[in-house]
C-alpha cells in the first residue's frame, strides 16, 4: 500500500479514538505528509493528456510504443522511464501477458534465415468465427526480412488451388519472387501441384518440423499481433465486411504501426532505409570502381609516354654511335 493510500485511512483510525500522531504511528506516516499540498504541475498534467489519448487511441500498445509516438508524432521530449511512470499512475499500464514455457526444437536442417527483402516469405492460416456463428479461413502472407505484411486471402475453404492464386496475384503486384517461402506441413501447403508450380518460378519450398511452430516464429508473432489488436477487437458480421477491415488494418501495420524488432521503424520505413542504404552502397562501389580505372588509366598513358620519350632518345643515340663506330 502506497503512503497516499494510507492517509486515505488516517480517518478510521482517529474514529476508533486514536489520536493524530498515534495513527500516524500506525500507519508509518509522517505528520508532515497531512499538510503537504503538491504544486500544480500544467506540464506534468499535459503530459498525463497525452499519454491518455493515445492510451485510449491504440490499446494495445504498451508505455514503449506510447513513448515513441509521443516523441515522433507529438514532438515531445520524454524519456520512456517517465511515460511508465505516469501511465501507470494514471492506472493506464497493460495488464502483464502470459509467461510461455520455453521449448526448444530439434530441426535436421534449421530454415534459412532472411538477409534481405524478397528473399524468404512465410505464410500461415488463421481461423476467425463471425457474428452468426459461421467460420472463416484467413491465409496470411508475410516478409520475414522487413516484417511487411503481404496481403491477406478470405474464404470459408482454401485449397491450393486458392492458395496457388492467391501466390500469383500477389507476386504480380509486387513484382517479386521470393528466394524461399516458410511454411508449416498443412496439406494446403505439401499439395504436389502447388509446390511443382512454385519450382517453376524459382521458389524453394520450406516446411518446419512437424510440431515445431517456433521455427516459424515470425508469421506466428504476426498473427498473435493480428488477432489481439484487430481480430478480437471488432465484431465481424460478414466476409465482405472484414476484408475491407483488414486491408485498412495491413495498410495500418505496414505504415504506422512502431516494430520494436525493427528499432520502431515501421515495415515500410525500414525497408524504404534498406533501399536507400543499397543504393548509397552501390553508388560508392560504382564510384570507387571507376576512380580505380581512371588511375589505372593515367598509369597506364604515363607509361606510354614514358616509354615512346625512351624511344626517341634511343633514335637520336644509335646514329651517333654507329658514326663513331665507322670513324674507328
Amino acid at each position: 500500500m502506497s503512503p497516499a493510500e494510507r492517509v486515505k485511512h488516517l480517518p478510521l483510525l482517529e474514529e476508533k479514538g486514536f489520536s493524530e500522531r498515534e495513527s500516524c504511528e500506525l500507519l508509518s506516516i509522517c505528520r508532515s505528509r497531512l499538510f503537504y499540498q503538491p504544486r500544480p504541475n500544467p506540464e506534468r498534467d499535459a503530459l498525463i493528456e497525452n499519454i491518455r489519448e493515445e492510451a485510449l487511441k491504440h490499446p494495445t500498445y504498451g508505455y514503449r510504443r506510447i513513448a515513441w509516438r509521443l516523441r515522433q508524432k507529438r514532438g515531445i521530449a520524454v524519456h520512456n522511464s517517465r511515460v511508465y511512470r505516469l501511465s501507470h499512475k494514471a492506472g493506464l499500464s497493460l495488464k502483464p501477458g502470459k509467461k510461455k514455457r520455453k521449448r526448444v526444437g530439434k530441426g535436421e536442417q534449421p530454415p534459412p534465415r532472411a538477409l534481405h527483402p524478397n528473399h524468404v516469405w512465410t505464410y500461415d492460416f488463421v481461423k476467425l468465427r463471425l457474428h452468426n456463428g459461421s467460420y472463416l479461413r484467413i491465409l496470411v502472407l508475410l516478409d520475414e526480412f522487413t516484417r511487411e505484411c503481404l496481403g491477406f486471402f478470405m474464404a470459408r475453404s482454401i485449397p491450393a488451388s486458392k492458395v496457388l492464386t492467391f501466390l500469383q496475384a500477389v507476386m504480380a503486384q509486387r513484382e517479386a519472387i521470393p528466394e524461399y517461402l516458410r511454411s508449416d506441413n498443412g496439406p494446403e501447403f505439401i499439395e504436389a501441384a502447388l509446390n511443382a508450380w512454385l519450382k517453376e518460378q524459382g521458389v524453394r519450398p520450406t516446411f518446419i518440423t512437424p510440431g515445431s511452430p517456433w521455427e516459424n516464429g515470425k508469421c506466428e508473432s504476426f498473427n498473435g499481433k493480428f488477432r489481439k489488436e484487430f481480430l478480437d477487437r471488432n465484431v465481424h458480421f460478414s466476409l465482405r465486411m472484414l476484408q475491407i477491415q483488414a486491408e485498412w488494418w495491413r495498410t495500418y501495420y505496414n505504415q504506422e504501426r512502431p516494430h520494436s524488432a525493427l528499432d520502431y521503424q515501421t515495415p515500410s520505413e525500414f525497408a524504404q532505409a534498406w533501399y536507400s542504404q543499397q543504393k548509397e552502397v552501390q553508388e560508392t562501389e560504382k564510384s570507387t570502381i571507376t576512380n580505380t580505372l581512371s588511375t589505372r588509366i593515367t598509369e597506364i598513358i604515363a607509361k606510354t609516354v614514358t616509354f615512346e620519350d625512351t624511344l626517341s632518345e634511343m633514335d637520336q643515340t644509335i646514329p651517333l654511335q654507329i658514326l663513331q663506330t665507322n670513324l674507328v
